[in-house]
């Protein structure tokens, strides 16, 4: 009986209402970033897409000004991820020049998904399948689209998605 109460007070939520551990330290609230579209995108340093780290943080210089926050999410749910933290940091920094906000290695999948994942999963049947699975929410935090890896970050498709939902 309780985890039916789970399930239906976690279906409840908006997006908005779930904060992830900042790489850097501190949390990120999704309630904050409400004013303007959220890109949420698991990722991981060793994998064939990570290139598309660069295609993010391009989303991210081109956009982050009109409202778009790109928010990557490193996981080893696909086993692909760097053992800790600072080296997940360091290989972005150092390999991509990443300055988009970037959360701590998180569950993605599972029984130990971080909330926000079990969210997309119960209520939009939206699940990662391997990495870079992007998670586009509107304004206010409505799921707008849910790309699979092969979407590229500034593939037409994205583009057209993220311009869509800017304010």
């Amino acid at each position: 009986m309780r985890l039916i109460l789970a399930l239906l007070l976690l279906a409840a939520l908006p997006a908005r209402a779930f904060e992830f551990e900042a790489l850097e330290g501190g949390t990120i609230d999704l309630a904050a970033l409400s004013d303007g579209p959220v890109l949420v995108v698991n990722t991981a340093s060793l994998c064939g897409f990570t290139d598309q780290y660069a295609g993010l943080q391009a989303l991210h210089e081109r956009y982050g000004e009109q409202g778009l926050t790109v928010l990557a999410v490193p996981s080893d749910a696909f086993r692909q991820e760097l053992a800790d933290a600072e080296s997940v940091a360091e290989f972005c920094e150092v390999n991509y020049g990443l300055t988009l906000p970037m959360t701590t290695i998180t569950d993605v999948t599972g029984a130990d998904a971080h909330p926000f994942y079990r969210w997309l999963a119960e209520t939009h049947g939206a699940a990662p399948r391997w990495n870079f699975y992007k998670a586009l929410l509107a304004p206010g935090g409505d799921l707008l689209a849910f790309e699979p890896s092969s979407t590229k970050p500034l593939s037409p498709r994205m583009i057209d998605l993220v311009e869509s939902a800017l304010p």
